[in-house]
């Protein structure tokens, strides 16, 4: 009787930017959040948080911790955070499930007081941080991830402006980074899958 052989059945390995490698974390990451425009003020909030977090760390050193974050900063509830007592941010030191600096702790609840400020004067948190790129996505092309830059002109004012307005652990950097991560900037690189994606989104809405 011959043999039944179940047909070769290929595994396609969709091309994505390097910097994920293989950590399953960091891919999962890269696939559905980054790069993909945030809108609602309490996720601009959380990303605006955890992205100053990072400060002088890895990302997915964050990223492993944020469902930690999310449970013990109320999911980031803009207002709920912005009434966190000394004695209880001091409880968190205590946490190992989240970066026990208490300076970048006390950032969460100073930032969302500051936030605040920008939803009584700009109506919203979301109206504010994207006026910096007019309200959409900007323009970015690379071709390799070295090309992609830490700064920009737009990431320098919006630190400024932050950080005028009293926000912590807002530098350049860290809102290059936040605006990566919220879709004001497309910086996959133009091989990935999800540049494509993340392009023929915003030419569809």
């Amino acid at each position: 009787m011959p043999q039944f052989r179940a047909p070769f059945l290929e595994i396609v390995v969709p091309n994505r930017c390097s910097w994920p490698g293989n950590d399953k974390d960091y891919i999962r990451y890269h696939d559905e959040e980054w790069g993909i425009p945030v809108t609602e003020d309490r996720r601009l909030f959380e990303c605006l948080c955890l992205e100053g977090q990072q400060a002088g760390l890895s990302w997915i050193t964050v990223l492993r911790k944020r469902d930690r974050y999310r449970k013990c900063f109320f999911n980031f509830k803009i207002k709920r955070c912005a009434q966190l007592t000394d004695e209880y941010v001091d409880a968190l030191l205590l946490d190992e499930g989240l970066i026990r600096s208490r300076p970048k702790l006390l950032s969460i609840r100073l930032n969302a007081r500051k936030t605040l400020a920008i939803q009584s004067e700009f109506g919203s948190f979301h109206k504010y941080i994207w006026g910096f790129t007019l309200g959409s996505t900007a323009k970015t092309i690379f071709e390799d991830q070295s090309e992609i830059p830490t700064t920009t002109a737009t990431s320098q004012r919006m630190a400024a402006d932050l950080k005028k307005r009293g926000f912590k652990f807002v530098g350049p950097k860290i809102c290059y980074a936040y605006m990566q991560a919220i879709g004001m900037v497309n910086d996959h690189i133009t091989s990935c899958f999800r540049f494509k994606e993340l392009h023929d989104e915003k030419a569809n809405r």
